[in-house]
């Protein structure tokens, strides 16, 4: 009877459509060794996919042109020591710049030139107009979304400067559905920028002489706030005649009743 030799092979036959993996029966391990690592394993260990800020930095992209505008910039502090993102609505080209590139710009933004602590962001909605200005909440909602939860964290404030009645409205109605809830409860809305300097000194911030005219528009016609122009022709700025209309009217009825 002949000895068995050292070298036995053993055959392991396996159905094509069972979707098995054969590396763990084609590969020689010797005793006592772990089994090698199946697809599910390797994508469970690169299931904890951390994001790194500085992955979505794009080096060879040139952001001259929106550094131009100069609509979203690090300048100065509030009062409670945060530092200010300043944005200014009115100088964003939003049919010109698609919502990939505006949001790798404020990553770059946030990334290369924000240091550490908080920070605030002071938005000036002067004179924006939706069409022109506006990326869209569900873009802006997706920027915010996409961040890290530390610079998230580290967010203390938005102040809404010169919202207008249409941007109270939808916030008001929408703005829990279309932003996070700790973002919805940071937004402090500012009417006036005598009321921002309540928490901002002035001068830490450039302020636009347009948006300084604005300011003056309002104080003049408080009504405009809430979507109503009291005096859309400017007519209470006419001088007044010699002889008012009311008058001339007088004087024909006068004469009527003497006669």
């Amino acid at each position: 009877m002949a000895s068995s030799s050292s070298d036995d092979f053993s055959v392991v036959v396996l159905a094509s459509d069972l979707g098995i993996d054969a590396r763990p029966f084609l590969l020689k391990q010797p005793a006592g060794s772990p089994p090698p690592p199946t697809e599910a394993a390797e994508e469970d260990d690169g299931g904890d996919d951390w994001h790194d800020c500085s992955q979505d930095l794009s080096h060879d992209e040139d952001f001259s042109d929106l550094e131009f505008l100069q609509f979203f910039r690090l300048q100065g502090s509030d009062k409670a020591g945060n530092r200010i993102f300043r944005i200014v609505g009115k100088c964003f080209p939003a049919p010109v710049v698609s919502g990939e590139r505006l949001r790798k710009y404020v990553f770059h933004k946030i990334c290369s030139e924000l240091p550490e602590g908080p920070f605030c962001i002071v938005y000036m909605h002067s004179t924006v107009q939706k069409e022109d200005n506006s990326p869209g909440m569900s873009i802006l909602r997706w920027i915010y979304e996409d961040l890290p939860m530390e610079i998230k964290e580290r967010l203390q404030l938005v102040y809404f400067v010169h919202p207008g009645i249409r941007s109270r409205l939808v916030f008001a109605t929408l703005g829990r559905l279309f932003l996070s809830g700790g973002l919805y409860w940071k937004i402090k809305y500012i009417s006036r920028l005598q009321y921002l300097w309540d928490d901002v000194k002035k001068g830490e911030i450039e302020i636009p002489d347009f948006v300084q005219e604005h300011d003056d528009i309002l104080e003049h016609r408080p009504l405009t706030d809430y979507g109503i122009e009291p005096d859309p022709l400017y007519l209470i700025e006419v001088p007044n005649t010699t002889y008012p209309f009311g008058r001339y009217e007088d004087r024909w009825a006068t004469r009527e009743y003497m006669s």
